[in-house]
């Protein structure tokens, strides 16, 4: 391999920080105890791997698995790898007052208070009005298969817009989490487990 495309110092640094905190998270996450916890907790953690998810997405060769997922996966995949999961992501850093995934909501009003034309803005002007996407996920260690539908708002405007309802939660955190860990790993070449 050519030297040119390893990660420097500064990004190997980066890149172990972050792929060892999220997949704390994924772990986590997968284990049903998780899902006994207080919606706060589960939000503070979801909230951390899609701030990290989204961190890494700044990595070179992040986006060019992105952009090999538009020509070589099912439609929608990169679009739900890339823009769904920033938008999470931005709603979550923008509006850092909810506490739990299901009081999560914006409007138009509310996105556009200090800027218009802004991510969270593009995103649900592009994808309103977008049919559903439905997926399914096999979790191996259960022995289950989960369908889970994502549903974009039908309109963009003053009425609010619950993130519930274009994710469930637990059905759409852990959905969100294997495809975020797929495109994730498509950088690991070994794992070190001497930490």
């Amino acid at each position: 391999m050519n030297n040119d495309f390893r990660p420097n110092e500064a990004e190997t640094l980066f890149l172990n920080l972050a792929y060892n905190g999220f997949y704390n998270i994924f772990e986590e996450i997968f284990n049903d105890k998780f899902w006994d916890n207080d919606a706060y907790y589960r939000f503070a953690k979801v909230n951390n791997a899609f701030s990290i998810y989204a961190e890494v997405l700044n990595y070179e060769p992040i986006k060019w698995v992105i952009e090999a997922i538009k020509v070589k996966r099912p439609p929608m995949e990169a679009e739900l790898g890339k823009d769904l999961f920033k938008f999470v992501r931005n709603v979550f850093s923008h509006f850092p007052y909810f506490t739990s995934w299901d009081d999560v909501w914006v409007n138009k009003s509310v996105v556009n208070w200090n800027k218009k034309g802004q991510s969270i803005d593009k995103f649900l002007t592009r994808y309103s009005g977008k049919d559903e996407v439905k997926y399914r996920f096999w979790e191996e260690e259960k022995r289950k298969m989960t369908y889970l539908s994502i549903n974009f708002p039908k309109e963009y405007n003053n009425n609010k817009i619950f993130l519930k309802d274009i994710l469930s939660e637990k059905e759409g955190v852990k959905f969100s989490m294997i495809l975020m860990k797929q495109i994730m790993n498509s950088q690991i070449v070994s794992i070190d487990d001497d930490k």
